[in-house]
């Protein structure tokens, strides 16, 4: 399967430039659509800005590559091969955007949805051919974390799937095929661990810093080479049983969001985007901070090339 000749992102937020410039570098004319022009605007700025992280990882330039964005979600659309919807995760938002692209688009086109977590199947409800809807979730920040989740819906065609994994392919990145869970894989996961992070700090365990630190080096340092699956197998199961028997009782069964979250959000305070979260931000610092954390990624992404996978 090869990269589509046309492709259409729908919404220009945090991914969707990410995702346009990444398919753009792999030959495919992209029209990036959002219905606030003042999105698309900023759109260019971060799309360029995508580019770079390319270049610096030396990711290959197939011609006849670009990104235009277009405010005209009709013309976005017209002679898209491959559409995907990348709106804020609202689902009568996204039903809605789902219905304009379904009606616009032939019915051949793949129309993939960038939801983290909603139910492919709720979203494609009131489509009249929902066997072409299908999870593609990309990983923030897209156009630098080489892995997509590729979810089936109840009612989506096996064969779009297969179609869908090998565009994955076609532009180097791994597809994770799964069943269809709420939060998917990659989200569970995440806040099963977030979960108990929130929890040490919150009674005082561990500072917040000194988690970060533990997470870094003592977990996703191996978890980044190995995987979890290898990692228990590495151990050994006798000792993951073991270990498991007397600890996995003792971990937060927390089902509400912890109370260090909802009293910083009721102060107004969001983390970088308001300046102060869980950490404080001199003016100045969060486009250090991005800085710092996208050199990291593009230098880790390098590193983890570089060797065979286990």
């Amino acid at each position: 399967m090869s990269i589509p000749k046309t492709s259409t992102v729908i919404g220009a937020g945090s991914m969707g430039p990410g995702i346009a410039a990444l398919l753009a570098r792999y030959g495919s004319y992209v029209r990036l659509n959002d219905v606030s022009e003042e999105a698309l605007a900023r759109a260019e700025g971060m799309c360029a800005a995508a580019v770079t992280h390319l270049d610096q990882l030396d990711v290959p330039v197939t011609p006849g590559g670009s990104v235009t964005v277009e405010v005209d979600q009709a013309k976005a659309l017209d002679g898209a091969d491959l559409v995907i919807e990348a709106v804020p995760e609202q689902l009568a938002l996204k039903k809605t955007v789902l219905g304009r692209i379904e009606a616009a688009v032939g019915h051949e086109v793949i129309i993939a949805t960038n939801t983290s977590g909603i139910p492919i199947s709720d979203m494609a409800v009131d489509m009249a051919h929902p066997e072409r809807l299908i999870g593609m979730h990309w990983s923030n920040p897209p156009h630098l974390i080489p892995m997509i989740e590729v979810v089936k819906g109840e009612r989506t065609d096996p064969a779009v799937q297969e179609r869908l994994v090998g565009i994955v392919k076609a532009f180097g990145y791994e597809a994770v095929v799964e069943k269809e869970v709420p939060g998917f894989i990659e989200n569970r996961v995440l806040y099963a661990v977030l979960r108990e992070c929130m929890a040490l700090v919150e009674e005082g365990v561990v500072s917040q810093q000194d988690m970060d630190t533990c997470v870094k080096w003592g977990i996703g340092y191996k978890l980044a080479v190995i995987g979890p699956m290898r990692l228990v197998d590495m151990a050994g199961l006798d000792i993951y049983q073991a270990v498991a028997t007397y600890l996995n009782q003792d971990l937060s069964n927390e089902t509400g969001v912890s109370s260090l979250v909802t009293g910083l959000t009721g102060q107004g305070k969001l983390g970088m985007k308001t300046g102060g979260g869980l950490y404080e931000y001199a003016e100045g610092e969060v486009a250090a901070k991005r800085a710092e954390i996208v050199a990291g990624l593009v230098g880790v992404r390098k590193a983890l090339s570089a060797i065979k996978p286990v």
